[in-house]
């Protein structure tokens, strides 16, 4: 298939109306299940709810052929007011790049550790023996 020929779907009945979309989002949902991203809670006092909502997009290889359908199903968190509908927010997240340096830095802090752990014992062991 080439760049024209397949269109993203705008509602979800369009979506629910092709096969191929039906299966992005079944992918979406077991990953989601899989990863356990939720879970059903009560609803507090009070507290409103986050909606959802599918956003679906088309991945293309190099050559322009396309490579999968991509459906995902997110949080409608931009309706939320913060100190009314939550408190804080975490997102676990970390870059690559992140990553990658501290992964070629702690070799280098192991051994400086590892360097001065070394000292410390050598003189402290000209310190005991000094002082008996």
């Amino acid at each position: 298939m080439s760049l024209n020929t397949v269109s993203v779907p705008n509602t979800l009945s369009e979506a629910l109306s092709r096969k191929e979309w039906k299966n992005a989002m079944r992918e979406e949902m077991d990953a989601l299940e899989k990863n356990k991203t939720w879970e059903i809670v009560d609803k507090p006092k009070g507290k409103n709810l986050v909606g959802c909502k599918w956003v679906f997009s088309l991945k293309y290889k190099a050559d322009g052929s396309l490579e999968r359908y991509k459906a995902r199903f997110v949080a409608k968190g931009y309706t939320k007011t913060y100190r009314v509908d939550y408190q804080e927010t975490f997102a676990p997240v970390a870059k690559m790049n992140t990553v990658r340096i501290l992964l070629s830095v702690q070799p280098t802090l192991i051994d400086n550790f590892n360097n001065m752990m070394s000292r410390m014992l050598f003189y402290t062991a000209i310190y005991k023996k000094r002082s008996t």
